[in-house]
């Protein structure tokens, strides 16, 4: 958190660092910072793509009608699926922190939760479809979706396979001192379980897609331009030695000292760059 301020201070006028802070915030808990910035964050950017979090931070705060509120005003149609289905896993959290708790269940069923295709935020809708359904007493049927959630768990990114095991009895016997010192992920619905991510990440990949290409052309480009060049300066030489082939003989014999040895490569090559003094030029280039 501390290099995101100090990243803030250097550069508050770049939209992809107050992201950065505001995401920072939030998985440090810092419910308010973490508003301000991805408020801050939107409005340069002109994208909406962090609304589950903002939502998810009026939780946080206890004030679920303004994360409510934030579901209702937000353009779905405009929204990417998985941040308007977390939205929606985030506004029926909060109902169900208002006591509505049979319409936090209502609210949840969406063609989505049913679909057979399994994308990257089924097993977090299906999971909180069965929070919802057990909060309601409705405890088979929460059985159900939680085994229909660790079906398609398989990053792991919920607890759906222990909520499953808790239903049926089952305990699983560990060392009680490192349960109580590790940290137990949220589940989905919870507050400070949004999966936020920059978003930048989301296309991350095909961006250094796009520049590898271009460093394949590029390279491309110079390798001909380096054939070219070289093949430009053996025709040049070549045209020299045919229009002045006695000074061709001569530059030769001037390669070649006294004792017969050659002279170093690198003198004559200073003799040759060395500018004409302004009494060789002729009068006409005066």
């Amino acid at each position: 958190m501390a290099h995101a301020l100090a990243a803030r201070r250097l550069a508050s006028r770049i939209s992809a660092v107050r992201e950065a802070v505001g995401l920072a915030a939030y998985h440090a808990g810092e419910w308010q910072t973490a508003i301000a910035e991805l408020r801050t964050y939107h409005r340069m950017s002109g994208l909406q793509s962090h609304l589950a979090v903002l939502a998810d931070c009026e939780r946080a705060l206890g004030r679920p009608e303004r994360a409510i509120d934030l579901f209702r005003g937000a353009d779905r149609e405009k929204l990417d699926q998985a941040v308007a289905i977390e939205l929606l896993i985030v506004a029926a959290g909060a109902r169900g922190d208002l006591g509505q708790k049979d319409a936090a269940v209502a609210m949840l069923q969406v063609p989505d939760l049913t679909s057979e295709a399994t994308v990257p935020w089924t097993a977090r809708l299906r999971y909180a479809y069965a929070d919802a359904l057990l909060a309601v007493g409705r405890r088979e049927e929460a059985r159900e979706w939680f085994s229909r959630a660790a079906d398609v768990d398989t990053e792991g990114e919920t607890d759906a396979a222990e909520r499953l095991l808790e239903l049926d009895g089952v305990v699983i016997e560990g060392d009680e001192e490192d349960e109580a010192a590790e940290e137990i992920a949220a589940g989905p619905g919870a507050p400070g379980a949004v999966p936020a991510r920059p978003d930048a990440d989301l296309t991350g990949d095909e961006d250094d897609d796009e520049d590898e290409d271009e460093d394949d052309d590029f390279d491309d480009d110079e390798q001909d331009d380096v054939v070219g060049r070289s093949g430009d300066d053996e025709g040049f030489d070549d045209e020299d030695e045919d229009r002045h082939p006695d000074e061709a003989v001569r530059n030769a014999a001037a390669d070649t000292d006294s004792d017969g040895t050659a002279t170093s490569d690198d003198a004559v090559d200073a003799e040759r760059t060395v500018p004409a003094g302004d009494d060789e030029l002729g009068p006409t280039q005066r």
